[in-house]
């Protein structure tokens, strides 16, 4: 592989990187919210990362599952949770303007129903919690959702893609059992948002191991990378996600690649960290992400994060795996002006072990 040197400022300073070749990676692609009518954009507005051919949308110009019979009143909560549990590709027909499907319940992938659930609003469709539920449900062992392998920690499907989406006001704080991930929670197989937002989602406020007030993930199939690519948590004032731990995102044992996303306006809650300090509920870490668990990587590539809050460690990104054999990679990245935290070994608002692998280049962090 081919390395290049580039220049990185972190906080004035100029250091050195090494960066990968690009050149696997494939063409932009349309992106229906990247003028919303209303709304933060989905996406870095400035984000120009080639995308890699398995991180962008689905096809879905033949889909299994259509929503709606072309009246917005069609489109109901109903008759998405229908389409969800079936799966396949799910599209809408609702009219040509926008639409918000508010659902009353969580709509939940079944296992066993298609090894691909592919849910595209082509940009007019917003789905929401209501600020009572959580949106989208996915695990792989829960049996309740049917269990299809003896390993169901580490099986290659469902395959959850959502694309060209707004996910809003998602709320999970009354679900004891599969906490965290107000808007989407998702355990197994493989998971990737694409040209979609996140606004006003929320999960458990205070706590050491809840997390993921827009999304919460476990056990991707063999380790491999979950995609955010062309996303956007929060954005403005008023938009952000909240929650314990993660306001953007949190996992435990999940690799992540991020590219051309935007996390802003987003907030911890939590407090005392984790494990939890004597006298306080625990949790506040991870602004915008959250990482724990063993071997993992963070890839973080021509992205935004900034303005972003904690009450205890990394006012952007918490990043411990507890065996150290983790790493973080950075590149053509803006962090800065997120709040709160301390325990910073080298970089702002990157909470991290002092021996964790990572590489920035090209990047303003602040």
């Amino acid at each position: 592989m081919k390395h290049i040197i580039y220049p990185v400022l972190i906080a004035g300073l100029l250091l050195t990187g090494c960066e990968g070749d690009n050149s696997s990676g494939t063409a932009s692609f349309h992106n229906p919210l990247a003028n919303p009518a209303d709304g933060p954009p989905a996406g870095n507005p400035e984000g120009t990362y080639p995308i890699p051919a398995e991180a962008g949308p689905e096809d879905v110009s033949e889909p299994d599952q259509v929503v709606g019979d072309g009246t917005p009143e069609s489109c109901t909560c109903d008759a998405f949770i229908a389409a969800v549990a079936n799966g396949g590709k799910i599209v809408f027909n609702g009219g040509n303007e926008p639409l918000t499907i508010t659902l009353d319940r969580p709509a939940k992938v079944f296992n066993d129903a298609n090894p691909d659930v592919v849910i595209d609003g082509n940009g007019l469709i917003t789905l929401s919690g209501g600020g009572k539920t959580r949106i989208l449900y996915m695990n792989t062992c829960d049996p309740d959702q049917h269990w299809t392998t003896s390993h169901c920690q580490n099986q290659d499907h469902p395959r959850l893609t959502l694309q060209n989406l707004t996910l809003a006001d998602g709320n999970s704080t009354a679900d004891i059992e599969y906490d965290g991930g107000g808007a989407v929670w998702a355990r197994g197989g493989r998971f990737k948002a694409v040209n979609c937002r996140f606004f006003n989602n929320t999960c458990a406020s205070l706590g050491p191991d809840v997390g993921g007030a827009a999304i919460r993930l476990f056990s991707q199939f063999e380790n491999a990378p979950a995609y955010l690519v062309n996303c956007t948590f929060g954005g403005a004032e008023g938009y952000g996600n909240f929650g314990s731990n993660g306001g953007g995102i949190s996992s435990i044992g999940v690799s992540w690649t991020i590219i051309n996303c935007l996390f802003s306006h987003n907030r911890a809650t939590g407090n005392g960290g984790n494990p939890s300090q004597t006298g306080t509920p625990g949790g506040g870490s991870g602004g915008a992400i959250y990482n724990d668990g063993n071997t993992m990587s963070l890839t973080v590539l021509d992205t935004r994060i900034e303005n972003n809050q904690v009450n205890a460690y990394g006012g952007a990104i918490f990043f411990v795996t507890n065996d150290h054999t983790g790493d973080i990679r950075i590149d053509k990245c803006v962090i800065r002006n997120n709040t709160g935290g301390s325990w910073y070994p080298v970089y702002p608002g990157i909470s991290m072990h002092s021996d964790t692998k990572c590489v920035v280049t090209n990047s303003i962090i602040e």
